[in-house]
This record gives C-alpha cells, sequence and structure tokens, in this order.
C-alpha cells in the first residue's frame, strides 16, 4: 500500500519554488527533514509510481490561507552562527493544475522549520511574483504643489510641481531577504480643465514668489476660465530588486499612483479709477460686498 502522505524521490533539489515532476515510492514512509524541508523516506519496495501532486512550502505558516498560523513557533540556529530557520507549512495541490493559487490549498504538515534553503533556487519564483509585491508596498505618490495657490488668476502662469522621491524597502519573499528600490520616472499633470501635461519626465521645481505671476515653467498652467478646479497628479513609478544583497535586477512593470485632488481658484482682475477708499466709502467700486460694474 501507498503511504499517505507522498514523498519525493532523492533526486529532489533544496525546496523554495514549489516541486512537480517527482516519484513517490510504493510502501514508503517518510518524515519532514526539519533542517531541509525535504522528506525523508524508508524504502518498501522497489517500484514507484508517477506523484499526482506538486508541493510548495508556505512560508507564511497559514493553513488555507488562515488556518492555525505559526502558533510562535521559533526557528533558532541548528549550529553557532548558523542562520534562524524558517517557519513554514507544507503544502500539496494536483500536479494538473498549472500555476496554482496556493492560498486554495491546505498544509499537509503542521508548523515546521525550514532551513538552509538555496537562494538561487527560488529566483525565479521570486521574479514571478515581484511586481505584484512591488505594487503592494506603500509607496508615498508625493504631494502636488501650486503657486500661487490656493487662489491663482485667469490668463497667468500657475506653477505646478511635486515632491515625489525615491523611495527603498526591506520585504521578506519566501524566506529571501529582499531590497526593493521604487523611482519616479514620469509625471502627468491633469489641471481640472480638461488639459493635461504629460507623460513627461519633468517633475516641475518651485519659483521665487515675485516670478509667481511673470514667468512660465515646463510644468506651469494657464487657466483660460475663472473657477474651482480640482487639479491631480499620477506619478510613474518604476522598480528594481535585489535578492539577499545581489545585484539589482528591473521589475518588469510599473506603477501608477494619484495625487489626492488639490482645488484650484481661479480668479479674474480688474482695475477702475476710484475717489473714495473702502474705509471712507464702503460702496465704492472693488470693495467687499460690491457689486462688480
Amino acid at each position: 500500500m501507498l503511504s499517505s502522505v507522498p514523498c519525493w524521490a532523492a533526486t529532489t533539489p533544496s525546496p523554495g519554488t514549489g516541486f512537480s515532476d517527482r516519484s513517490i515510492l510504493v510502501g514508503a514512509e517518510f518524515t519532514i527533514n526539519p533542517d531541509t524541508g525535504v522528506p525523508s523516506t524508508t524504502m518498501g519496495s522497489d517500484a514507484t509510481i508517477e506523484d499526482p501532486y506538486q508541493y510548495k512550502p508556505d512560508t507564511l505558516c497559514r493553513s488555507g490561507g488562515g488556518g492555525l498560523g505559526c502558533q510562535g513557533l521559533q526557528c533558532p540556529p541548528k549550529t553557532p552562527g548558523g542562520g534562524d530557520g524558517t517557519p513554514v507549512i507544507w503544502k500539496q495541490a494536483p500536479k494538473s493544475i498549472t500555476n496554482p493559487d496556493w492560498t486554495d490549498y491546505r498544509g499537509i504538515t503542521g508548523p515546521t522549520c525550514l532551513y538552509d534553503p538555496q537562494p538561487q533556487n527560488v529566483l525565479p519564483a521570486i521574479a514571478a511574483r515581484i511586481l505584484n509585491d512591488f505594487r503592494q508596498q506603500p509607496i508615498n505618490p508625493g504631494t502636488l504643489q501650486a503657486q500661487p495657490f490656493p487662489h491663482t488668476l485667469k490668463g497667468g502662469p500657475t506653477n505646478f510641481y511635486t515632491t515625489t522621491t525615491e523611495q527603498t524597502f526591506q520585504i521578506t519573499i519566501l524566506g529571501q531577504a529582499v531590497h526593493l528600490t521604487a523611482t519616479p520616472t514620469n509625471y502627468t499633470y491633469t489641471f481640472g480643465d480638461g488639459t493635461t501635461l504629460g507623460p513627461t519626465p519633468a517633475a516641475g521645481y518651485p519659483i521665487p514668489q515675485t516670478q509667481w505671476l511673470t514667468t512660465n515653467t515646463r510644468t506651469s498652467h494657464n487657466y483660460t476660465q475663472t473657477g474651482n478646479y480640482q487639479a491631480t497628479l499620477t506619478t510613474t513609478f518604476t522598480g528594481t530588486y535585489s535578492v539577499n544583497n545581489g545585484p539589482p535586477l528591473p521589475i518588469n512593470g510599473t506603477l501608477d499612483l494619484t495625487t489626492p485632488p488639490k482645488t484650484i481658484r481661479v480668479w479674474t482682475t480688474e482695475k477702475a479709477l476710484v475717489a473714495d477708499t473702502c474705509q471712507q466709502n464702503p460702496n465704492s467700486w472693488g470693495c467687499p460686498g460690491t457689486e462688480p460694474k
């Protein structure tokens, strides 16, 4: 009879990315080796049949996305100077399913410690999921700035710019230390009046107040009508990652983040000669509360 839990052939490499195309031993019994995560087996027969399952260590130490979790499992070094182990639960899925969603499968073991997984064996698995992990990071889109603000003049230049900067994150993927870098590369300005600028590599920059009404920058905009406008900025981030202090590798994909709307109030100016100040004649032209002429 077959063992109730499958085991790998002796040629199994170090775990880390899931397993497939293994053999199961007739009459074999096994326990998972806590140093490697690979089941050790006692031969009961020389006959073999194909194992219908593929396997993956769940480094979140969950079972089916919820379950019991790690239950406080600690994995201290086995030898002086050695590295800590990683708490895992081993999962299995039918081999007939390509790229299974492992959150749909429960573990076949309780929490156990996995030691010395070879980083090079998990690189393809990390590469396959790195874009999704990159997009889950709390990347700060920065803020959209305007000069003048909150009021600007119809027909005059309004200078826009952003404070977005490069950001780094330290995360763990499949038990490996991964360093992420998010770099802003392109910007799209939406001015709220139906016009946009970009994508452009120009992040803009602040200018002195004495130049606000006279200087057009690469990211300035001239509003042609009075009113209140909701301006936003969408920043496109590219990324790189490195595994266990390895060389930086590009992330194949980008992330777009949009700032909250900023209300720009566009006013107009008129000139007139008046005889009295508002203190002398509160009903004088241009004084608060008077009708425009």
